[in-house]
């Protein structure tokens, strides 16, 4: 089996990353030779999609092509390309064409009569601006009162006053700031037949950019029943084949929703994969290559932590998902420092590196213990020159 990884970016490291798990060859494509995950695939083919070259010349044959990115334009060349040569494509452009964009997303939601938080102007400050087309933390502001938000966007303010006007203006999607724990789940099938999978949670740093995921959930039992009766909900109602992931907030003891994105996510699907054993990469291809959907069943119940750090000598810092985008190509490492595994920039003699640390345990008290172990060790070698310790490599 060789799948064709469309973009090499962060969602391309959880493709690769998955499919590798499932045994599967890669080929990844993206039109950036040095894009994060190209260290990771098995072969590297550098085109750039366009609706003018949809298709990559001289490519590989594939069994399957699965996008790992969120550029329209290029999606619609790759699905171009799929369809003239008859490659499955795992991808639902139509249900991906309403999630990918927020305003349309709300609409769905209030139809649907789901908790979602209170627009602007018709909520008290603090409120969130949001990019329209955006995904995760790209874009969003936060604004203490309306005179913060009229000096940044000045067209606000005479729309204030017009009942459900000031949404749209500019591609915006201006709401209630919501403070709270947060937590994603992902639900994939077909029409008639969906699953979700299991809830994650998920810590932010300051730029509201995911820095860290834990499993199995701290969220109660009856809040899980919610969240996943939510999902479903969303699945059929547009008709999804495919993957699907969702975002909440837990605020005054109720899940309010967040964003939906059609598409693989980054970061939850690798966290789920410790835990479970549940490989949605391979759920997913599976779906697309047998027109119909079979249900996985967990293998294994660990606890995981997944974080990104950034190193620069002795120094480690949190952070948001972003800064593994920024240093790569990135290579897997297993184990690595202590942590089961690693997806990282690091060579030896390398100062400043990120790396994605993933550690797993039967325990929560055993993944704490391996995570202070891991870093302790990160800063006893890491001034320039030092090696791997024992056991550190590929």
């Amino acid at each position: 089996m060789l799948i064709a990884v469309i973009g090499g970016k962060l969602q391309g490291v959880e493709a690769v990353y998955l499919a590798q798990k499932a045994g599967w060859k890669t080929l990844l494509i993206d039109k950036n030779p040095e894009a994060p995950a190209v260290g990771l695939s098995d072969q590297f083919y550098e085109h750039e999609f366009s609706p003018e070259h949809p298709i990559p010349l001289h490519c590989p044959k594939v069994d399957i092509i699965l996008p790992a990115m969120e550029d329209l334009a290029v999606l619609n060349a790759v699905k171009d390309w799929a369809e003239t040569k008859g490659i499955p494509l795992a991808f639902d452009l139509n249900a991906y064409n309403i999630s990918s964009s927020k305003l349309k997303s709300n609409v769905l939601f209030r139809q649907m009569n789901l908790p979602v938080p209170e627009d602007w102007p018709h909520c008290p400050y603090p409120v969130v601006v949001k990019p329209d087309g955006a995904s995760g933390s790209q874009g969003v502001a936060i604004f203490q009162d309306a005179r913060a938000l009229f000096e940044k966007f000045p067209g606000l303010e005479d729309l204030s006053i017009q009942k459900n006007q000031a949404i749209a203006s500019g591609d915006l999607v201006v709401q209630e700031y919501i403070k709270g724990p947060s937590y994603s789940i992902e639900v994939m099938g077909r029409p008639g037949k969906y699953q979700t999978f299991q809830v994650t949670d998920l810590a932010m740093d300051d730029q509201y950019d995911c820095k860290r995921v834990t499993a199995p959930t701290q969220l109660s039992l009856p809040h899980i029943k919610s969240f996943e009766h939510m999902a479903l909900g969303i699945a059929r109602q547009i008709q999804l084949t495919g993957i699907m992931d969702l975002e909440v907030i837990l605020t005054d003891n109720t899940l309010k929703l967040l964003e939906i994105d059609a598409r693989l996510p980054s970061q939850t699907p690798m966290t789920v994969y410790g835990s479970t054993g549940i490989n949605m990469v391979q759920m997913l291809v599976n779906l697309c290559l047998e027109k119909r959907f079979r249900r996985a069943e967990a293998v294994s119940k660990r606890w995981v932590v997944i974080e990104h750090i950034r190193v620069l000598g002795r120094k480690i810092q949190v952070c948001g998902e972003h800064i593994m985008a920024k240093d790569g190509p990135l290579e897997h490492h297993q184990p690595f420092f202590g942590a089961n595994e690693a997806i990282t920039s690091f060579f030896p003699g390398k100062n400043k590196w990120v790396a994605t640390l993933i550690f797993y345990d039967k325990t929560p008290e055993k993944v704490r213990t391996r995570r202070e172990e891991c870093y302790e060790m990160i800063r006893k070698h890491s001034a320039p020159g030092d090696n791997l310790p024992k056991g550190g490599g590929n």
